[in-house]
């Protein structure tokens, strides 16, 4: 008995990163499809039944798909609602960027958005592709932000959430840690505020130090304030996931901010994965920000 397929459907932003995406899961063995007109997802996804070998399949399909675009939404519906054998319920993948990012690549690679014409340039294009795109990203398992990520971020990220040897069978957790000077992840579910923690940036001995060396760490935990915060919020996550899995989510980000995203978010959201991991959820980490530089004023960290 052959074991159950993933079927991705990949959309997203022009200029986000579909492209690398795809390319990425043609590494992981999957058969990719790029561009198809959302009314032939369930035939073509009836390719893969048998007496034909099954196969992971990625399919993107865009704002490309022009007038075709709004049958995106009602074609998951129904393929969620009815699976095709080999596959289970197709995971939604939306990939995006800032705009500003999303200007600077065009303008770098001197591509054509695909929703430019005489009369609308870079700027209008893209807002009107958000709003085009903003009800699939709405019902979106999985949000991918790829603004601040170099082209091995995101080979990285889909290595590491679909490159299991079989589909995901329970809910995927992500942790990050950020600041939030540099903004609030995209793909962030459930946001975790810190900065009212005692900040090792004002210890000399600390300020160059992230959150991930012993030092450092010993300083916020050992905030009077620290460890209730964390009982509170180990409750909140031991209650409410088992409502997100209930309601059929495959994909949780979850995001730990404090100013930089070099120390305290850091702590915090090293303490938050470790305790997921223990209660057997499949979890992974990053830390956002850490790499970013300390400067010297009161909101570095």
């Amino acid at each position: 008995m052959n074991k159950q397929k993933q079927l991705i459907i990949i959309s997203g932003m022009s200029g986000a990163g579909k492209s690398l995406a795809s390319a990425t899961f043609e590494d992981l063995d999957f058969t990719c499809i790029d561009n198809l007109p959302p009314t032939l997802l369930p035939s073509a996804v009836a390719l893969w039944q048998p007496p034909n070998e099954p196969q992971n399949v990625a399919i993107i399909v865009d704002a490309r798909a022009g007038q075709f675009f709004n049958d995106l939404l009602p074609m998951c519906k129904k393929l969620t609602k009815e699976p095709i054998a080999p596959f289970g319920k197709p995971v939604v993948l939306f990939i995006d960027a800032s705009d500003g990012e999303l200007v600077k690549r065009f303008k770098e690679t001197r591509r054509k958005h695909p929703l430019v014409t005489k009369e609308r340039g870079i700027i209008d294009a893209i807002k009107l592709e958000r709003q085009m795109l903003a009800d699939i990203r709405e019902r979106a398992d999985k949000i991918i932000d790829t603004t601040n990520f170099e082209a091995e971020g995101l080979r990285k990220q889909i290595r590491d959430i679909f490159g299991a040897a079989q589909p995901q069978e329970r809910l995927m957790i992500s942790v990050i840690s950020f600041g939030f000077k540099h903004g609030v992840p995209l793909d962030a579910d459930v946001v975790f505020d810190v900065r009212f923690l005692a900040n090792p940036y004002w210890v000399p001995r600390l300020r160059e130090k992230n959150g991930l060396t012993t030092e450092s760490r010993q300083y916020v935990l050992s905030d009077p304030l620290t460890e209730p915060l964390m009982e509170k919020l180990f409750d909140l996550v031991e209650f409410s996931i088992p409502q997100y899995m209930k309601e059929g989510k495959a994909y949780l980000t979850i995001a730990i901010g404090c100013t930089g995203g070099k120390q305290r978010s850091v702590v915090v959201a090293t303490e938050l994965a470790r305790f997921l991991m223990s209660s057997n959820y499949v979890v992974r980490i990053e830390h956002r920000d850490i790499a970013h530089g300390v400067e010297n004023n009161d909101e570095s960290c």
